[in-house]
């Protein structure tokens, strides 16, 4: 193919763009949501075209735009128009909201993919108008980018995405919305949103009564359901770096990224701007928390700055709440970070870990002692490799490691995993998940704002990125072997294992953000605890 023509708004321009649609070939068209990747909607060949030069299933259904509401009726698109179709284009239209309704057979299965339906809009965009007005044609046109990356709001993103697939776009400046048009379905019971956008389900029920939300706009779709809407089964909107949601406050989402950042590399956030002046790794702002339209707007731009950060770059962006504007963003974010959330605990999280033998549990029975909540990684690893699809796991990876009574030899598994740092990496990573999920879940259920978790592994199982502040406890390697050989059955050989197992020394010191020293006596380290605990919690403002 050609090179892309880059056509400007000027009426030559924009009849040439017509004409190239006419001849059954491809434009990009501005429209106030995101660019669209225009073809002719009634010629099956050329709509074809457009899955073929997005990579897009071809039983992900595709958007019919046209110039007004008439056009509807003269070129034969439905075979019925709902009396609450009516009532939301006089509201609505132009403007970033599409109807769903029956089909007309005018309507090649290539845009409703097998549906019986048809999706319908009228953008806002001048430039749009004037191309639809021009041809004379009913446009599908699905976004113009490469189908699973963020949608392209610029013409210079449709260029690096389309250069050569097509044959020309049509430059109308950056798009005033930014993401893609609100999806309702009149064709059920109950009116049915199918795709949020900035036209929210509040503005909708004023104007025609009660409208549901479709479970697939919040959740995933399973393997077997049928797409009735654009962007409701497929990953979508994803850049090449892993995305994931943080769900919690703000101070929580700003501590977590942080402890991130010293811990691996590299990452990244999409934040607010009032919070970029925090954040101690690379940025990408979403704009004020305070505007979820300019949210909107910026958001597929963002998108597209994370997809230069690359594929090793985690980023880690908050989860927007569900409801008005925010549920669009939600919708697309989420489909972004492939679905995974991560909940982050309301409650301050003092992490206390240290060295094996060095005295951890005798500080974790003084805050207890001073009345802080405590959560135990022990107890809640032992109720973790009951769990039936832990057991299954761990079973599968090392065999046969259960007692008669079915639960399993935590002794066997032990010299199993501790000779190896390999094997040792394989039960973390079975267990370490739900070890997290079950403390902090006791987390949540304690009294008080302040809960401490007791972990040996709590670096291991990134249980740290929760925390608040971290304390480990350390001491001198001879001291915790004698103190370890006097309370555990356990041979010399087998205590030196489970030390070489942990991290060194210049670890605690380098990632806790307090140390307490137990080279003494326990009234020294009693001393220590109780001054941390108090700079902790009774200075706590």
């Amino acid at each position: 193919m050609k090179q892309t023509l880059h056509l400007t708004n000027t009426q030559h321009d924009i009849e040439t763009a017509a004409a190239i649609l006419k001849d059954g070939g491809l434009v990009a068209m501005p429209t106030e949501t995101v660019y669209g990747l225009a073809a002719d909607a009634l010629n099956g060949k050329a709509v074809r075209r457009i899955f073929e030069a997005k990579g897009r299933p071809m039983d992900n259904p595709l958007i019919v735009h046209v110039a007004d509401f008439s056009d509807i009726e003269r070129l034969h698109l439905v075979s019925e128009i709902p009396e609450k179709a009516v009532r939301l284009a006089e509201a609505f239209w132009p403007g970033p909201l599409t109807v769903i309704m029956k089909k007309g057979d005018v309507i090649p299965d290539e845009v409703s993919a097998g549906l019986d339906t048809v999706a319908i809009r009228i953008p806002s965009h001048p430039d749009a108008h004037e191309l639809l007005k021009t041809s004379a044609l009913a446009l599908a046109a699905p976004s113009a980018n490469t189908s699973g990356k963020p949608s392209p709001t610029t013409a210079q993103h449709v260029i690096h995405d389309m250069e050569g697939r097509i044959e020309a776009v049509l430059d109308g400046g950056a798009c005033s919305v930014g993401v893609e048009s609100t999806v309702i379905t009149l064709v059920a019971d109950t009116p049915r949103i199918l795709r949020p956008g900035v036209i929210t389900r509040e503005e909708i029920e004023a104007v025609i009564g009660p409208v549901e939300v479709d479970r697939a706009v919040l959740h995933q779709l399973e393997h077997d359901e049928k797409a009735s809407s654009p962007g409701m089964k497929y990953k979508h909107y994803a850049p090449r770096a892993t995305v994931k949601l943080l769900r919690g406050t703000n101070e929580a989402f700003i501590n977590y990224i942080n402890r991130a950042a010293k811990r691996f590399s590299p990452v990244a956030a999409m934040c607010f701007d009032e919070d970029r002046e925090r954040m101690t790794v690379p940025t990408v702002t979403l704009g004020s928390k305070f505007d979820e339209k300019d949210q909107a707007r910026r958001l597929f731009s963002a998108l597209r700055e994370v997809d230069r950060m690359g594929e090793r770059t985690v980023v880690y962006a908050p989860c927007p709440k569900a409801d008005g504007v925010g549920m669009a963003l939600y919708n697309r974010l989420i489909r972004a970070a492939a679905f995974e959330v991560i909940d982050l605990p309301d409650k301050k999280i003092i992490g206390l870990t240290g060295q094996t033998g060095a005295g951890k549990s005798e500080v974790a029975d003084y805050f207890r002692e001073w009345g802080l909540p405590v959560v135990s990684a022990d107890l809640a690893a032992r109720r973790a490799v009951e769990d039936a699809d832990v057991k299954a796991a761990l079973c599968a990876a090392f065999g046969d490691i259960l007692l008669p009574d079915r639960s399993i030899n935590r002794r066997k598994l032990g010299r199993i995993v501790f000779d190896s740092p390999r094997q040792l990496s394989r039960l973390n990573g079975i267990t370490h998940p739900r070890i997290i999920q079950l403390m902090l879940e006791e987390a949540q259920n304690a009294g008080g704002e302040i809960v401490v978790f007791d972990a040996p592994q709590l670096f291991e199982a990134h249980a740290d990125l929760f925390c608040t502040h971290i304390v480990s406890v350390i001491a001198d390697r001879e001291l915790r072997m004698e103190r370890l050989l006097r309370r555990e059955h356990r041979t010399e050989e087998e205590i030196a294992d489970r030390m070489d197992a942990q991290y060194e020394e210049w670890f605690f010191l380098r990632f806790s953000d307090s140390i307490l020293y137990n080279n003494t006596t326990r009234g020294e380290l009693r001393r220590q605890a109780r001054t941390l605990y108090e700079r902790l919690v009774c200075d706590e403002p």
